[in-house]
């Protein structure tokens, strides 16, 4: 049988359309982007990185198995260890598979690789952020802090450094001047990292992508064109030239789109890519439905119901242990995994 993870575009854009109209009928709706979610080797490894280098705080940690949990991530024989941290309002969860294990992270990924995604964390002072991540002598991925040229209309000022976990996952420090950017990133209060701005993925055509977005309740909040030295070694990849689109649901980080102009040699993902691989990330999405329209088969069951893919269920967990009680993962059109929630 086939893995819902190599679902094609054509059902991923008919299942959609099917959501939207459901959406109507059933009166569900994409609220949030309620959290991103990465698999790492070892939990208190990452734990211990994310809480002492970037100072988030772990709010909650749970041990989940059991056939549930094995249909939700269409992985036989799971065991995994989830932790789920905050940074200001925004929380990232981390998610361990003790059984079974998964490949590592492709050591010779690079920023314009379609299975890159990263989370761009604020700061208010790029260069004690950048001394601190010297301190604990974390990896590069950039050449140093980049100052995005002032030509650039929408990222001119926009300051940014690229960085590795232990794993290998690529992750951002971003700061915004001002006139740019949540207003709220303006407010340190005396902090260093102020949350999570968005989450970046590559990807290869725009309007494919957003239009896989804009059904799910994404609106496109900003465009940029960058292109440039300071870009190049940003990413560090010769000759980068992007087009970027920021996009927004109701609330929580954003989700933007990048896509390669130059360089067109970025890798897609892999078709065995499984979550217990580290190379796995996934964005997950509140929805919400009215009171009226609740039933054990009317919420997302009902939205894909006419879609001829017996794997496109929702699971009902024995507890909410996770934050969620039912939920259904899905990819975008590159590959990209979203987790579809309900409280």
């Amino acid at each position: 049988m086939k893995s819902k993870r190599m679902l094609t575009l054509t059902l991923i854009v008919a299942a959609l359309e099917i959501f939207r109209a459901a959406d109507l009928r059933a009166g569900i709706t994409v609220t949030k982007v309620s959290a991103v979610e990465v698999t790492v080797g070892d939990l208190d490894r990452s734990v211990a990185f994310f809480t002492n280098v970037l100072e988030f705080r772990r709010v909650s940690e749970v041990e989940v198995a059991g056939p549930e949990y094995e249909h939700l991530e269409d992985v036989f024989g799971i065991r995994m260890r989830v932790a789920t941290l905050e940074l200001a309002d925004e929380r990232l969860r981390l998610m361990q598979f003790l059984a079974p294990r998964g490949k590592p992270f492709p050591f010779d990924s690079r920023a314009n690789d379609r299975w890159f995604q990263h989370i761009a964390i604020v700061v208010s002072d790029m260069d004690r952020a950048y001394a601190r991540l010297r301190a604990y002598r974390v990896e590069y991925a950039s050449t140093s802090p980049q100052t995005l040229p002032r030509w650039n209309p929408h990222a001119g000022g926009i300051r940014a450094f690229y960085f590795r976990d232990p794993d290998g996952h690529f992750l951002e420090l971003i700061q915004f001047p001002r006139g740019k950017g949540d207003p709220r990133w303006q407010r340190g209060n005396g902090r260093l990292f102020l949350g999570i701005d968005h989450t970046a993925i590559v990807i290869a055509n725009t309007g494919a992508s957003i239009a896989f977005y804009q059904r799910l309740g994404f609106h496109v909040a900003g465009t940029s064109d960058n292109f440039g030295t300071e870009q190049e070694h940003l990413n560090n990849v010769f000759g980068a030239h992007l087009r970027i689109t920021s996009l927004h649901a109701q609330s929580g980080p954003g989700v933007e789109l990048l896509e390669y102009l130059t360089p067109r040699d970025g890798r897609p993902i892999p078709s065995d890519l499984r979550p217990t691989d580290l190379a796995w990330w996934q964005i997950i999405l509140l929805t919400e439905t009215k009171a009226s329209a609740r039933s054990s088969t009317g919420w997302i069951t009902t939205a894909f119901a006419d879609v001829s893919e017996p794997e496109l269920k929702p699971v009902s967990l024995p507890s909410n242990e996770l934050g969620f009680a039912r939920a259904l993962i899905i990819s975008d059109p590159d590959g990209h995994h979203v987790e579809l929630t309900q409280p």
